[in-house]
Parts: C-alpha cells; structure tokens; sequence
C-alpha cells in the first residue's frame, strides 16, 4: 500500500473564499432588489447605480461564490476517488490566488465602469486573459491528477469536471475575441446577430456549464456520501453525462427567439431545449433515487433536506427551461420578470443548496469534529427555503403581469397600458422579491456563523493522511462495462468530450458567419458618427442593456408601443450588440426623434420629472463630466480594424466632427432654456439616442 496525503489546505482555502464571497454579492443582489422599488438606494452616485452593480451581482455570485465552490470541491472529490494528492500544490496555490486577484479586478473595474455589455462576459480584455491563464493552471493540476491517480476507473463526478473544464474554455475563448483600443477598454470582435447569436452560445452555456455540468459533479459525490448508499444507476449516470453535454450546447439560441436571428438558428435551439429534459430529468431522478434509502433521516439532517430541494430545483428549472424555449410560451416570457425567476429557482435552490450541503459535509471532516449546530443548520434551511419562495413567487406573477398588459389591447384596437403602467404596477412584487433575497441571505449568514464556531472547536487537518494500492499493482477485472474502456484512458475522454461539445457550436456559429444571406445588407444603415460612438460606449458603461432592449419582435403589441420590427442589418456596426434580455424599462430600438433633445437631458437629470413613477436612477454625473475625445482617433482606428467602412484618415478629422455635432447639440438645448457645454457626457448620450433606429425611417 502506498501511503500519501490529502491536501486539505486548498479545500479551506476555496471554501472560506466561497463563504466571503457568497454574502458579499448575495448582499449586492439585495440592494439592487430593492433599488428596483426604490430608485432613492442608488444614492445619484456611479459607483451604485443598478446599472453597474446589476453585473458586478451576477458576476460574483456565478464566478466568485459559486465557481470558488465548484473549485474547492473538485479539488476534494478528485483525491478522494483518484487515491492520490493533487498534481501540484504550486499550481494549487496560484490557481486560488488567481482566481481570487480576478475577482477583486473584476469588481472594481465593473463598479468603475469598464465592461464589454454582454451578459456574463462583462471583463474587459486583460481580465479575459487572467482567467484564460487561470483556467489552464486548473485544467493541467486536474489532468495531472488523474494521470497519477491509484484508481483504475474514474468516477462520475471526474467526468463531469473534464467535461466542465474543456467546455467552459471552449465558450470563453470564443466568446472573448475582442479589438483592443485602451489598456481597459475593447470592441467585441462580433457585431450585431453574429455576436448576439456567440454571446448567448456562450451565456446559455455557462449556465450549463458552470452552474450545472460541475454541480452534477457535486452532487453524484456527496448525495451517495450524505445518504450512505451507491449512486443508483451507474448506466443512467453515463447517459447523463454524454447525452447531457451534447445536446446542451445547442440550446442558446432559444434566448433570441422572435429576434432577428435566422429562423433556423432560433428551430435548432428549440428543438434541442426540448430534448434536454430527458438527459437532465435521468440525472434527477439518479440523484433523488439515490437517497431512497435515507428519507426516514431527511427530517432530522439539514444536509439531506438540502439535497434534496436542490435536487428538485434543479429538475423544475430544467423542465421549465425547455418549455421557455417554445415559440408561443417565449412570446410571452421573454423580456419579462419571469425569466428572472426561472434562474434565481436554478441559482439559489440547485447551486447554494448544493453548496451548503457541500459545506457542512467537509467543515467537520476536514476539522475532525461535529457540527457546532444542526439545529442551527436546520434553521438556516427554513429561512432560505422561505426566502427562495418569497423570491421566486412574485417574480413569476410579475413577469405574468408585464407580459399579459403589454399585450392587452382596448376593444378599439389601441394598447391598454403604457409602459410605465406595467413597471408600477410589480413595484410591490418586487419589494416582496427583495424581503426573500434577504432571508436568503440571512440564511447565508447563519451558515458563516455555524461553519466558523465548527471550525474553532475542531482542529484542522492539513495534510489527510490515506493509503492505496498503486495502479500497476492493481489487477485489472475481467468482466468490464463498455465504459470502462473511455474511462480508463482520461486525455481521449477530455478530446472526447470537446469533441461531443464542439459539434454543436461549429454547425450553430459558422453558417452565421459564413453564409451573406443570413444577415442581409441595409444600404441606409450607415456607421456611427464620433459622438454617437462616444455615446454608445457611455450607454454601456452606465449598464443601460440591463434594463433596456433594442430589438422590437414582429408583434402587434411591440410595433404598436415602439415601431417597426427589428431587422437584422440594421446591426451590423453594433459591437457588441444590444439586444438586451430583460426590459424593466422600454425598448429602445426606435427611440431616435420620438422626443426632442431637451427631454433626454432632463430624463437623464431626473426621471421622475419626465415620467412620474418611474423606478429609472438619475444620471447627474453625465451632465457634469466632460467626454474623454483622447480616445476618439483609437476608436476610429478599432473600428475600421473590425470592417467599419469609415473613410481613411477620418480618425485624424474624427474629433473636428464630434465638436460640430456637439455644439448642434447644446446649442438645440440652449434654445430650450437648457445651458450644457458641448463637451459634457450627455451630449454623447443624447446623440446616441437620437440615433437608434433612424436609418430605416423613410
């Protein structure tokens, strides 16, 4: 028997990480709950105004709490069912530092501003590259361990991390192709329905593949441990994971159905939506049928009541995904509050009940004691429960009620509600939103403060002693599963895997790009001039797509409230596109001449004034900064890099027509009693806006 230690150290590291970051961006996600019912908490400063910390929410839960679990927990199963320690503990130790300096960056450069506007990729391209570097650091210290591993075989869960690891750098290098003109600042290297269609491949997938493939991981590792009984099926558990990972990375383009993506993007994404329930409601049911053998436990052990409301979030989130994606249902779901709780059912009952499950099975372990409550644990299940359905409740009759009054039409054919009509009336639901945010955050709280008293009674084991036969000493068995044989040989299985994960992106992404037919040409649709572009990157910055959509679907209700449906040329100089996914305020798409350059002014200043009851924040600070023109000429250059068909030289002239448009612009306003300096931010704004959907006007 070879005799070896488990590194317990990193472990602790990921997990008090995870617990850190858990509350802090749990804490985020409550404040700009309410910041939607009560515009007041954005406090009229940049730094917390919804529209930057909206990303800076998502991106600390999905890459700060959960990945740092996700991360700490492969990192304990994968020596635990390999029988060895990890690859290196140097690598270890800049992994973690890694992705804990990435987070930091991340969050100030988010709050400052600098963000690529698209969902979930909001990193700016030095960041893109720290967590290109990061994530290789992880794969080859996992690879590395299985290569040394004592185990013949590997188990389930190490599939789903190869198939994690290979895809989420699959999606991220994609997806992060980008034109740089400032050490902080980039042009996607997409524009219009070509990035709208690579964006959500790559936003569908990191759902899939960092809040599901590895939580499935988790969950086929500590649901069998917690119930102290087999995974139920192991023939079930390999359907699941091949069947799963091939048909998910079809399904993103269900995200722009009734947009102006080609139809038969938007069939493939439908088609395959659908299938994902048989492979994800097997992985379920393995799951849940696993635990048969403990229900009578389930009533006394919060980590089984954990696991098993995670377990059911997850097979109803990946039941109503699927029916999201048919056309008559996304009609009406999409762009509304009921998109927001289909995932906040995924986020907070399948990935934070998972987590703390993970949790308080490893604390005592890895300190070599008991829990220091479970009635405390039990408590904190109660009140998250409770949270998670004062959360999720209203959001559902919220985004019923958007959907269902934007539609509804007068018995003469006119609209029954204005928009804002539809934002006051779900204020209460949101406020209600925000009451279950914050007992889930409390809960949150409550399991720090159970994890930590756990870890000052026990003493931690830094390096688990454990012992195995080395593999060559190990007989191989003669009667084996025609899986045994992937399974054994872990580099085919990774390029296995990329491969199975890679078909679907290839027929999806190149068509798109390849075939001019897909997105045909508008000859009136011309580029931006200096100042609209300036505008744009000041819409950007300020998180306006988090609110706001710019694409008008061919319904009647939509071409009525906004104008002509969108067409897809009209985009082809949009880097990155500006689709948007929810609309807690109008669509934007023909906004261009519908109000004169004086009401964009005062409902930049002050909302309320020009529409009473609007749960928009203020923007004073873009009426008193100054546009920063240095970066026009860089601007320019990028975007003629990307194809943009400006003259040659027009970056050396491009501030000289900035300034003329400017000074148009003010000199406009101050014929309305208003008195701006043409080389304030909302001029740039204002032009922007004037803009949208201009070009196809007759």
């Amino acid at each position: 028997m070879d005799k070896f230690y488990y590194d317990n150290k990193i472990v602790k590291q990921f997990g008090v990480a995870t617990l850190f970051w858990g509350i802090i961006g749990m804490l985020v996600g409550v404040l700009i709950a309410f910041q939607l019912a009560f515009p007041a908490l954005n406090f009229g400063i940049p730094y917390t105004s919804f529209g930057r910390l909206r990303p800076l929410h998502t991106n600390a839960v999905i890459f700060a709490f959960v990945g740092n679990a996700v991360m700490g927990g492969a990192y304990f199963i994968l020596q635990r069912v390999l029988k060895t320690r990890l690859f290196s503990d140097l690598l270890s130790k800049i992994h973690f530092w890694g992705w804990q300096l990435i987070i930091v960056f991340g969050a100030i450069t988010l709050v400052a501003g600098y963000t690529t506007g698209k969902e979930y990729a909001e990193l700016e391209w030095p960041l893109d590259i720290l967590i290109t570097l990061i994530w290789v650091v992880f794969g080859i210290n996992m690879v590395g361990t299985i290569l040394k591993r004592r185990e013949r075989h590997l188990y389930v869960s190490v599939w789903f991390f190869i198939g994690t690891w290979v895809t989420v750098a699959m999606l991220h290098i994609v997806n992060s192709f980008e034109i740089p003109f400032t050490w902080l600042k980039s042009y996607s290297l997409y524009a219009g329905v070509q990035d709208a269609l690579v964006q959500w491949w790559y936003g569908h997938n990191a759902v899939a593949f960092f809040l599901t493939t590895p939580f499935l991981g988790l969950m086929y590792y500590f649901v069998p441990k917690a119930a102290e009984r087999p995974v139920y099926s192991y023939r079930w558990s390999i359907i699941h994971f091949w069947a799963l990972i091939f048909i998910y990375i079809w399904a993103g383009p269900h995200h722009l159905l009734y947009t102006a993506l080609p139809e038969w993007a938007q069939a493939l994404g439908t088609v395959f939506s659908i299938m994902l329930i048989l492979p994800s409601w097997g992985g379920m049911l393995n799951g849940l049928f696993t635990l048969r053998g403990a229900w009578d436990r389930v009533r006394e052990d919060p980590i089984l009541k954990m696991l098993v409301v995670s377990l059911t979030c997850y097979g109803m989130a990946t039941v109503e995904g699927p029916m999201l994606s048919l056309k008559n249902v996304n009609a009406y779901s999409h762009y509304t509050d009921w998109t927001v709780a289909h995932v906040h059912i995924g986020a907070l009952g399948f990935n934070g009940f998972m987590i703390f499950a993970m949790l308080y099975y490893l604390v005592p372990r890895m300190w070599n004691t008991t829990l220091h409550s479970r009635q405390l644990a039990n408590v904190h299940f109660l009140i998250s429960t409770i949270g998670i359905l004062l959360y999720a409740i209203p959001m559902y009759w919220a985004g019923w009620a958007q959907s269902l009054m934007w539609k509804k039409f007068t018995d003469s054919g006119q609209l029954q509600y204005q928009f804002l009509e539809t934002v006051t009336h779900i204020v209460p639901m949101y406020i209600v939103r925000g009451i279950g945010g914050t007992l889930y955050w409390i809960g949150a709280f409550l399991a720090v403060y159970n994890l930590y008293k756990t870890m000052k009674k026990g003493s931690f084991v830094d390096n688990e002693v454990a012992e195995a036969l080395p593999l060559s000493a190990q007989p191989i068995p003669v009667k084996q599963h025609w899986h045994n044989a992937i399974e054994r040989k872990p580099v085919q299985m990774l390029a296995l895997s990329f491969v199975v994960v890679a078909i679907g992106g290839i027929v999806e992404l190149v068509p798109t790009f390849l075939v001019e037919s897909n997105v045909p040409t508008i000859s009136s649709v011309k580029p931006y001039t200096p100042l609209e572009l300036h505008g744009r990157d000041l819409y950007v910055r300020e998180g306006c797509y988090t609110c706001h959509s710019q694409m008008i679907r061919p319904f009647r209700d939509e071409e009525m409230r906004y104008g002509e449906y969108s067409k897809s040329g009209e985009f082809v100089y949009d880097y990155p596109f500006q689709w948007g996914s929810k609309r807690t305020g109008p669509d934007l798409h023909r906004i261009g001449g519908k109000y004169p350059d004086s009401w964009h002014y005062n409902h930049m200043r002050d909302p309320q004034e020009t529409s009473p009851g609007s749960v928009m924040p203020p923007y004073p600070w873009l009426l008193e900064k100054e546009l920063n023109t240095r970066t026009t000429p860089a601007k320019i250059r990028a975007m003629q890099k990307l194809g943009v068909p400006y003259p040659e030289g027009y970056d050396k002239i491009s501030n000289e027509e900035l300034r003329k448009q400017a000074e148009r612009i003010a000199a406009g306003l101050k014929g309305s009693k208003i008195e701006v300096s043409a080389d304030k931010e909302i001029i740039a704004m204002i032009a922007y806006l004037q803009r949208l959907g201009t070009d196809i006007k007759k």
